[in-house]
């Protein structure tokens, strides 16, 4: 068991402990809870790559106590009025979405490689900026309504587009039934 892989566990425990946060009402733990997992998966990663502490492991922990927390904050903020059910939606639903897609191409014995796109990139960064910013807000009693309508937008036209790029990327994979490509006239 490798540093990196117990800081990705503890953020991954920070999660019950931001959603009872959230539940609680106590915006600046739960603000407080969100920074620091931001701060640990920064320091995972450069811990990782210098002191060469990469691991299997890791590669399924570090974006598996990602994702619980971005979804717990959507999923919280969302059914605490502090953002749009249907944006929680879509965010939660790109993710099962890109889940369902590597599980059936396993399943069907094509597996698929995920890599992440740079749209998926941008998308991975609004909705931190996003869930930062919303929670912020009542933790520190700031008036951000207008920027926050601005995250959700930006947020919402790249979770939509990383959605399709991988959905297209799938597809194409799919098709090719997991052989190259053969030019056209090559009995091959």
């Amino acid at each position: 068991m490798t540093v990196p892989n117990f800081i990705s566990i503890a953020r991954l425990l920070g999660v019950p402990i931001l959603v009872w946060a959230l539940i609680d009402g106590d915006w600046q733990l739960a603000f407080l809870i969100f920074i620091l997992a931001g701060a640990s998966d920064a320091v995972d990663g450069v811990i990782a790559r210098h002191f060469n502490q990469q691991s299997t492991l890791g590669l399924y922990l570090d974006p598996l106590a990602d994702k619980a927390l971005l979804i717990s904050v959507f999923v919280g903020l969302s059914l605490l009025d502090h953002l749009p059910a249907w944006l929680a939606v879509a965010v939660v639903s790109r993710d099962l979405l890109i889940i369902a897609a590597v599980l059936l191409s396993y399943v069907m014995g094509q597996p698929v490689t995920v890599r992440p796109l740079l749209v998926s990139k941008l998308t991975t960064l609004a909705q931190i900026m996003l869930a930062g910013v919303a929670l912020a807000e009542p933790a520190f009693g700031l008036s951000l309504g207008k920027f926050i309508i601005v995250l959700v937008v930006i947020t919402t036209v790249l979770t939509g587009l990383s959605a399709t790029a991988y959905l297209i990327e799938w597809l194409r994979h799919m098709a090719s039934d997991g052989h190259p490509k053969r030019e056209e006239g090559d009995p091959t």
